[in-house]
């Protein structure tokens, strides 16, 4: 039996990633919040894990990753044992005399898990706390300029949404799809008229052209119950991972 260090709990969800199997579930982790530079290094201090004081490990955590987000920018992968991570480039190239056009190719950087962090993944104990309140969810979006999932975000062209219940329904004033700026807090919202699709378990967005660089939490508010009356009061729908204009 291995050593079990971790415990990991979640939430099974209704697959609407998938058509083959319509009684099927994914698992969807609960993350109380996300951690910091900082939040990690002052956890290893308390912990004992650091030999140096929080404020020096946070120094040095930053100025390796400054350094490494340089070195990848000049094409080299970087391989620190837990994450693999490097540099790729998205998009078409119609003849080998096309050269890179920001406004048709993108640079994205790849992280992947390395071996260090695989071999944590025996001592993690999974909790299922069984199937989510049926309220509904986000669960994935895909930029579908650069592909990416869960990550990148190209003002001006669409979002591809998925979820459980994510149907932009009612009359309350409110209800609609917003990006939420981390920083400032400022939410841009949808227009209607560039929601191109609008299902229970998918909708397609212009993403806001107006959208700065930065980074930026998605909310869905709608009154759609999933059947054929709306709900009195709009309820608000949050993807779990914050998305990036670059």
């Amino acid at each position: 039996m291995p050593n079990i260090l971790h415990k990991i709990k979640a939430y099974l969800y209704d697959n609407v990633l998938t058509k083959d199997n319509p009684n099927d579930f994914i698992a969807r982790t609960v993350s109380e919040r996300s951690l910091s530079v900082q939040d990690i290094c002052n956890s290893a201090a308390a912990r004992g894990g650091a030999d140096v004081s929080a404020a020096a490990m946070a120094h040095a955590a930053e100025l390796f990753l400054k350094e490494m987000a340089y070195q990848l920018c000049d094409g080299y992968s970087v391989n620190t044992g837990y994450f693999l991570a490097s540099t790729t480039i998205r998009g078409v190239f119609d003849s080998p005399a096309e050269t890179f056009n920001p406004d048709k190719h993108s640079i994205l950087f790849q992280f992947n898990q390395g071996e260090k962090l695989r071999a944590e993944i025996p001592g993690i104990e999974v909790n299922i706390l069984g199937v989510a309140d049926s309220t509904g969810a986000v669960l994935q979006v895909t930029d579908v300029k650069t592909g990416s999932v869960n990550d990148l975000l190209t003002p001006g062209r669409n979002l591809r949404i998925a979820g459980s219940k994510i149907k932009i329904a009612g009359e309350k004033t409110g209800n609609g799809i917003f990006f939420i700026n981390t920083t400032t807090q400022n939410s841009t919202a949808v227009d209607p008229s560039d929601i191109v699709i609008n299902n229970p378990s998918e909708l397609m967005i212009i993403i806001p052209a107006s959208l700065s660089s930065g980074t930026y939490s998605l909310e869905v508010v709608t009154q759609f119950s999933g059947s054929s009356n709306t709900l009195k009061e709009s309820r608000t729908l949050r993807l779990d991972k914050d998305l990036v204009v670059l």
